[in-house]
């Protein structure tokens, strides 16, 4: 019989993560941040006014920034919620991934 941790960890090694449901989604605001970089890259290569480049980086960072927030959102209401309810080390190491992974974004 498997154990609630085990189950954890083998969905967690079968890809099973809390984006699945909206995975679509953001592969869909990837590829629009895709065309955002390259948008920049165009202008930069046809020598637009700086300020205009400047508020296309803006909005590239909050996109990538949204992206960051709604992923972490996901891992928090779905890993960590999982393996807090398990307890144990696996809920001390995914309570110390989503600090960190705070911490990240909070610097960037």
């Amino acid at each position: 019989m498997t154990t609630p941790a085990e189950a954890t960890e083998a969905a967690h090694h079968a890809g099973h993560h809390g984006y699945i449901s909206d995975k679509d989604r953001y592969l869909a605001r990837l590829r629009r941040i895709e065309g955002q970089a390259r948008g920049i890259h165009r202008m930069v290569e046809e020598e637009k006014y700086c300020i205009d480049i400047l508020t296309q980086v803006s909005a590239l960072t909050s996109a990538l920034r949204g992206v960051a927030l709604g992923l972490l959102d996901d891992h928090m209401k779905h890993c960590v919620v999982d393996a807090a309810q398990i307890g144990g080390d696996e809920a001390e190491a995914k309570m110390k991934e989503a600090s960190d992974a705070i911490a990240r974004l909070v610097r960037s």
